[in-house]
């Protein structure tokens, strides 16, 4: 699979071995560069392009939205990932409005970094793999995963649909259909209907465990 490269913007030399490190426990991406400074790391991103840019909001002499905003005035071609320690509303909002993919809160877990980049890799993938996308794949891409499930067939309901994912929301593990059955107050036949059109339409997925006899239980939990 084709690696993304990565530029790294960061002015505090340990957040920056810290970031560095979690990249490398990444296949797919390749750190291309890194920076301290707003204006350097400017004059790299311009000529190296990098796919995907890891950006600080604090740097000593322009804002990380100062840098960003020059990159997009330069239409550079490439995508970023706030990694900062501002978590004020408007800064968020402007980020955003700005074309950030994701918005990382320092400090943050490993787990949050990867899951960060590997929705950006299969959203890149998926965009540049294709000539033309269908409306299902854009709602996919732009995050609206209700699109996939406002046309229910019949038999299904929007209200025990409802249901069926808020007790799947409020589960940190993956669950039986038996086991949900009994936390919402319903049939084990009508939860396995809704958690089986779920998993057609790639909402939940679907863990297959095996026992030491018997079929496999099937554990269910939201992508």
């Amino acid at each position: 699979m084709p690696t993304m490269s990565v530029y790294i913007v960061e002015d505090d030399p340990m957040v920056l071995e810290v970031n560095k490190n979690f990249l490398n426990k990444l296949v797919n991406f390749k750190l291309i560069g890194e920076s301290q400074t707003g204006e350097q790391a400017f004059k790299q991103i311009t000529m190296l392009k990098p796919d995907l840019v890891l950006l600080d909001m604090y740097l000593p002499d322009i804002s990380g939205i100062d840098l960003f905003l020059k990159l997009r005035n330069e239409r550079i071609p490439c995508d970023v990932i706030m990694i900062t320690a501002a978590r004020d509303a408007k800064t968020v909002q402007e980020a955003l409005r700005m074309g950030a993919v994701d918005y990382l809160v320092k400090p943050f877990r490993f787990e949050r970094f990867e899951k960060a980049l590997q929705n950006y890799y299969q959203t890149s993938r998926k965009i540049s793999s294709s000539s033309t996308l269908a409306q299902e794949e854009i709602d996919q891409l732009l995050g609206n995963e209700n699109e996939q499930i406002t046309s229910l067939p019949k038999g299904l309901n929007d209200i025990t649909m409802k249901q069926i994912l808020d007790g799947l929301l409020e589960i940190d593990d993956p669950i039986t259909s038996e086991q949900l059955a009994q936390n919402v107050g319903m049939a084990r036949v009508t939860v396995r209907k809704y958690l089986d059109f779920l998993a057609n339409k790639g909402k939940v997925h679907i863990d297959l465990r095996y026992g030491s006899v018997g079929r496999p239980t099937k554990y269910y939990s939201l992508k």
